[in-house]
């Protein structure tokens, strides 16, 4: 233990994650009772949404060996997804890994840690989000592990589960529930829009908040 890659691990199908591309991360944790949602400290650095699915690092405090090669393992759409064990002080993601990790195909980068270069990263178009941004770099020594579960925002993400994000924050969806989540999905888009279609109509305020409220003896 502390030096292992896995390489094959199940997948959310290919057309589950294009079926939840631009959905928002709002309404896929809805969906999830919400649960599933990584906290408020992991930002979105480039203003760009992700969707695709994790491959998972858990990197030693301070060091990035394991990200390069997660770079090279995972297929094109994937998100790479790192847990740098507590570490911020030290950047594990840069511009260099961003254009590695453009060419490749990856979809985004998802860091429970620090990253560095952001201006860059935005001008090449991928989707970063982490704890921290910080000029320190890291070693490449190792040790660490690939595609096994990591805790990422303080939630559990599995290697194959599906990451989607956006400015809101990033949420994770249980492989084996993918498709059960996005009919929730849509059942809720559905509900949005009934109720914007009524606050357009005049209807502004909800007649079961009132309910609510008798219910619990605050009004008559």
């Amino acid at each position: 233990m502390g030096f292992r890659i896995f390489t094959e691990v199940p997948r959310v199908p290919a057309e589950l994650v294009e079926a939840f591309r631009g959905k928002a991360a709002a309404n896929v944790g809805d969906a999830m009772g919400r649960f599933h949602f990584m906290d408020p400290g992991i930002v979105s650095r480039t203003g760009l949404p992700v969707c695709g699915v994790a491959v998972t690092v858990s990197a030693r405090p301070g060091d990035n060996l394991m990200v390069h090669k997660a770079l090279e393992i995972a297929s094109p759409g994937d998100v790479v997804v790192v847990s740098t064990n507590g570490n911020t002080t030290s950047a594990v993601f840069g511009e260099l890994m961003g254009t590695t990790a453009v060419r490749a195909g990856v979809a985004g980068i998802v860091v429970d840690g620090a990253i560095r270069d952001v201006e860059a990263l935005e001008a090449l178009g991928l989707p970063a989000y982490s704890r921290a941004v910080t000029p320190g770099g890291c070693d490449k020594d190792g040790p660490g592990e690939i595609n096994v579960p990591v805790a990422c925002g303080n939630t559990v993400v599995m290697p194959g589960d599906l990451v989607v994000g956006d400015d809101d924050g990033v949420v994770v969806v249980p492989r084996e529930d993918a498709a059960v989540v996005l009919e929730q999905v849509g059942a809720l888009e559905a509900s949005e829009r009934r109720r914007i279609a009524a606050i357009e109509a005049g209807e502004l305020f909800k007649a079961d908040i009132d309910e609510t409220l008798r219910a619990r003896g605050v009004l008559p």
